[in-house]
């Protein structure tokens, strides 16, 4: 499931930031777009073994959504698919890496190379989608 915001809805934490992707480096072309909401995908795993199994697939070439449905414990059938997301509507911390992040496909996806720790699991999070 994904990560949901602790507290009540409106303007957290998150709300002013910074636009620099500092977590991917590949692919950024220096500043990322201003967003207020995110079409994110995200893999969910128990153990942090089981992301990084997830990270070398993906690293030998397989499809982040494929990844996602085979290994995800999560909205697997979507694979890994969230949706769009408002700013404010997920968990702090994996709303704040999600919005660092750039745009990138399922084909070539560009996300975190180190497991987010949250109280759901370990997850790897993708964003397809910024507007």
């Amino acid at each position: 499931m994904a990560p949901k915001k602790d507290a009540g809805k409106g303007k957290g934490k998150e709300a002013s930031k910074d636009s620099k992707g500092g977590k991917a480096d590949k692919g950024d072309a220096g500043k990322l777009k201003a967003a207020n909401s995110l079409n994110v995908r995200h893999i969910l795993c128990s153990k942090h073994s089981q992301c990084m199994a997830a990270i070398a697939r993906i690293d030998a070439g397989e499809k982040f959504d494929a990844v996602a449905r085979e290994m995800s414990e999560d909205k697997a059938r979507q694979g890994g698919s969230l949706g769009w997301k408002v700013r404010g509507s997920l968990h702090g911390d994996f709303e704040k890496l999600a919005y660092d992040l750039p745009v990138s496909t399922c084909d070539k996806p560009i996300f975190n190379r180190e497991p987010l720790k949250t109280s759901h699991g370990y997850h790897l999070i993708m964003v397809e989608g910024r507007k």
